[in-house]
């Protein structure tokens, strides 16, 4: 066993059906995010960064070891968020700034859908915020997140095709629409509020 494990799920393989099917989750999560872990750790011996946490090894690698290690932050982040039972919006502090930043929740909504479709390839788009709490969307290809930019992550989808093809197809946008009925804004507040 190395350094890092593969997370558990918050929920059962198919709590989230029909967003993401059990099938999905089996792949994403049992097959790709399990071999971005085995990969990191093979890495990790002879590097400088035995001791590393995964944001350190994101903020400061390259090539692999900053690939898989993104991808494990990238994942943990994304698998964490989600919940079946989950309240529709977000109330709170986390509310007022998404009104004040982006006019409403629908225009956030909007804007963030679009980012998530546009970006080209393979990647996340992310609802960060800035030391002052002023939140931004952004479009991080393949393993990159907003830590290496001084942002702290809230929200992410994954746009690699990995985590939407069994169920969506090529349908990207159809993807990031359904994703909403499952975010837990619960999560989303704590991490903003942290």
């Amino acid at each position: 066993m190395g350094k890092f494990e593969l997370i558990s799920l918050p929920f059962e393989a198919s709590a989230l059906e029909p967003v993401i099917s059990r099938e999905t989750i089996g792949y994403h999560h049992g097959k790709h995010l399990a071999a971005y872990v085995n990969n990191l750790n093979a890495l990790l011996p002879g590097s400088g960064f035995e001791e590393a946490t995964l944001e350190e090894i994101v903020c400061k690698a390259d090539g692999g070891l900053f690939n898989n290690a993104g991808q494990i932050l990238n994942h943990n982040l994304y698998f964490g968020q989600f919940s079946k039972s989950a309240k529709a919006e977000p109330t709170g502090a986390l509310a007022k700034a998404i009104e004040r930043d982006f006019g409403s929740f629908e225009a956030f909504k909007a804007e963030f859908q679009k980012k998530g479709a546009t970006l080209f390839g393979s990647g996340w788009v992310w609802l960060s915020a800035d030391k002052d709490g002023k939140l931004i969307i952004t479009q991080e290809p393949n393993a990159a997140n907003p830590l290496q930019k001084g942002l702290k992550p809230l929200l992410t989808f994954d746009v690699w095709e990995h985590a939407y093809y069994l169920d969506y197809q090529n349908r990207r946008p159809d993807h990031l629409a359904a994703l909403w009925q499952i975010v837990d804004w619960d999560v989303i507040e704590r991490r903003y509020e942290a």
